[in-house]
């Protein structure tokens, strides 16, 4: 099947409140956003856009729905704590400290958007 091979996919995911989502992923995140027949587009570098769309019934997803990677995964962890964002825990097999980072390969730290969708910022391993 070749119908796929060139198509522009793009990735979107679910959440509860459009405007809370602008509000964090423009404002606390600092991506590029716009709104477009009700859905909140978000503009990343290097990549097809990404969309959020409203569901009343929404339910966070239990896996990790966005990955940013980053040069330097503790500064990117502080400088999100500073604007208020608070990391996941974990104690089970996978480990994180007190700020929430996994030292694993690769470094990763998980947080939450307002609707509980799991995002990283993850060691971009160049």
């Amino acid at each position: 099947m070749t119908m796929f091979k060139s198509t522009k996919a793009f990735s979107g995911f679910s959440v509860n409140d459009i405007q809370k989502a602008k509000e964090f992923y423009n404002g606390i995140l600092g991506i590029e956003t716009s709104e477009r027949m009700g859905l909140l587009v978000l503009h990343i570098a290097g990549s097809n856009p990404i969309i959020a769309y409203p569901k009343p019934n929404h339910v966070p997803a239990t896996f990790t729905i966005l990955n940013f990677p980053v040069a330097d995964v503790e500064k990117a962890v502080d400088e999100l704590i500073a604007k208020g964002i608070t990391f996941e825990q974990y104690s089970g097999q996978l480990q994180t400290d007190a700020k929430g980072i996994s030292h694993g390969k690769p470094m990763i730290a998980w947080f939450k958007d307002p609707a509980g969708n799991i995002l990283s910022v993850l060691d971009e391993g160049k």
